[in-house]
């Protein structure tokens, strides 16, 4: 029965290094403006994730907090044309760092274990003008390309692109905003 148990522990060790990322942690911008980041991002296009499935269309408002964390409250639009919306926080992983933050969002999971329950928001590109953004995660699991307009031109779009393949991500898995018409009215 040991035997097994630590069979099973090696497998599960291997699993885990074979898993993790071959490459380093993507490159961030170095320092964000709170104050100019906050607002409506709408996202153009993020790779798959879970609690995305059902997003048609989705946006993020950002407040900045006089104790220094942002307010978060994202807005998501099925094609039924429902909105679904998720508030929570942003802080800062490491003091005086502002490309890399944690993001908690208030469901019953993150108030029951608040440690346990956060994600990264490191910001991989940002424009000089604050008009679009990549953000992702260290491990390139996920990715948002953001802009303060719902569509952006193709020319805007390609640089975002680029911006995040030189960063390491598979851009060919991004799932698109969906336009008005495609939403249930």
């Amino acid at each position: 029965m040991i035997m097994r148990w630590a069979a099973l522990a090696v497998l599960l060790a291997l699993y885990g290094c074979a898993s993790a990322p071959d490459a380093q942690a993507p490159s961030t911008v170095g320092s964000v403006d709170l104050r100019r980041y906050q607002g409506t991002w709408y996202e153009l296009a993020r790779l798959p994730m879970f609690f995305q499935r059902n997003c048609a269309q989705s946006e993020a408002h950002y407040r900045l907090r006089e104790d220094g964390r942002v307010d978060v409250t994202n807005r998501c639009r099925t094609l039924d044309g429902e909105w679904i919306a998720a508030h929570g926080y942003a802080e800062v992983q490491v003091q005086g760092r502002t490309d890399k933050l944690w993001v908690r969002f208030d469901n019953w999971f993150g108030n029951l274990f608040p440690g346990l329950v956060k994600g990264d928001y490191w910001v991989l590109y940002l424009d000089d003008d604050y008009s679009a953004a990549l953000v992702g995660n260290p491990n390139r699991e996920y990715l948002w390309l953001l802009a303060r307009t719902p569509e952006v031109s193709e020319t805007r779009r390609l640089q975002l692109l680029q911006e995040a393949e030189a960063r390491g991500y598979d851009t060919s898995k991004l799932i698109w905003r969906q336009p008005d018409r495609a939403i249930a009215q």
